[in-house]
């Protein structure tokens, strides 16, 4: 079904611009709780780094909701928009010191901490202020997640996490340092997952280690799987929202939990990604040897996943309704990269017709930038028109 768009209040509006549908975020949270819910032990935290817009967020932490930030930045805006510290999970391969103080001070559930050194660092700062700081270690279980190579995090080759060869030291380190609280363990191997086999080969892994755990008498409490679950790029009406039953139910089914052992989850993109969409402008239509290029006021700058990773986002003229025509849709950007789609069919376009750059609630306008000197798009909530 096609959404519909407020398109006269968007030629009142400066593009280009995010667009958020509230109903659709608020159904998706909605489901997400009532497949948690079937579990006891299940921990949902969002991952702020997917849109940290604050409107969003009072919406996800009024949804009950924890937090999952990797920076300081982000555990500030999460206390300011109405998540609890005692749901916030802190992870990052590079923490600065004034940043483990500040999780310190907020009094957060967990750092997931990513090497020996980091936890000599927090083990240090905990100390000095008199407090015992709970950890979980990020390990690197080498499971490929068969997604693309920018967004692979849990193989050998990757930067984060502790590697399997020296996880036993680490958290024999951990248990023996005075202001550590090690509750357990943490793991994420990437990002845009469909296939739940992946995420059922995860779970094998995690029950070999943790197996290995129990049988030398360390207790493990804390089960973070991170998150990874990925969104229907192609076909965004249709599939608007994931499939949250499956995925839990697989970790349900093939990770070993027991009654005593809470897992956590960090879910990002699947729970924005589709709530949120760039409209941008169309300002020339060129002609050129054997293209058509459709160049709208939007750029790598306001969206920049089609560049970094030669993402597919659905494109739409929302304005038009003439035949269909070949286009590349381009953008502004002194870049050659700067291309969001070559070959789309689309509607025959004009000046000033809308485009809508469908899925982009999630990395879109959290990793807008000033290249050329431009603004930052603003976000619009369906609520507020």
């Amino acid at each position: 079904m096609r959404k519909t768009y407020p398109i006269d209040r968007f030629q009142s509006l400066q593009t280009p611009l995010y667009y958020y549908d509230v109903d659709l975020l608020k159904n998706t949270l909605g489901i997400i709780n009532d497949e948690i819910n079937k579990h006891n032990n299940f921990i949902v935290h969002y991952a702020i780094k997917a849109n940290a817009n604050p409107a969003l967020l009072r919406i996800i932490s009024n949804a009950g909701l924890g937090a999952d930030c990797v920076s300081g930045g982000e555990i500030s805006i999460a206390c300011q928009t109405g998540f609890e510290p005692s749901k916030i999970v802190f992870a990052g391969v590079g923490k600065s010191d004034w940043e483990i103080n500040l999780a310190l001070d907020k009094g957060i559930y967990c750092f997931n901490v990513e090497s020996m050194a980091e936890l000599e660092v927090i083990n240090m700062l905990a100390n000095k202020k008199n407090t015992v700081a709970r950890v979980a270690l990020r390990i690197n279980p080498d499971v490929d997640a068969h997604t693309h190579a920018n967004i692979t995090t849990g193989l050998a080759e990757n930067k984060f996490g502790i590697s399997l060869t020296d996880m036993n030291d680490v958290v024999k380190s951990a248990m023996k340092m005075d202001c550590i609280e090690f509750i357990g363990l943490h793991f994420h191997i990437g990002s845009q997952i469909q296939d739940m086999s992946v995420f059922k080969s995860l779970c094998e892994r995690i029950n070999e280690i943790i197996s290995c755990f129990e049988k030398a008498g360390i207790i493990i409490s804390d089960i973070n799987v991170g998150g990874g679950l990925g969104i229907d790029y192609d076909n965004p009406e249709e599939n608007c929202i994931p499939d949250f039953k499956a995925y839990f139910d697989t970790y349900s089914t093939y990770l070993n939990i027991g009654s005593n052992k809470r897992v956590h989850f960090e879910l990002g993109r699947a729970v924005v990604g589709q709530c949120g969409t760039l409209i941008t402008k169309t300002l020339y239509i060129k002609k050129g040897t054997n293209k058509q290029f459709l160049i709208v006021d939007a750029g790598m700058t306001d969206l920049i996943r089609p560049a970094l990773y030669h993402a597919y986002h659905k494109i739409e003229n929302i304005s038009g309704g003439g035949p269909k025509e070949l286009y590349d849709v381009v953008g502004p950007i002194c870049e050659s990269s700067d291309v969001f789609g070559k070959d789309i069919l689309l509607n025959k376009t004009m000046r000033n017709d809308l485009i809508a750059i469908k899925s982009a609630g999630a990395y879109g306008e959290i990793m807008a930038s000033q290249y050329n000197c431009r603004s930052i798009p603003k976000g619009y909530l369906s609520c507020d028109f």
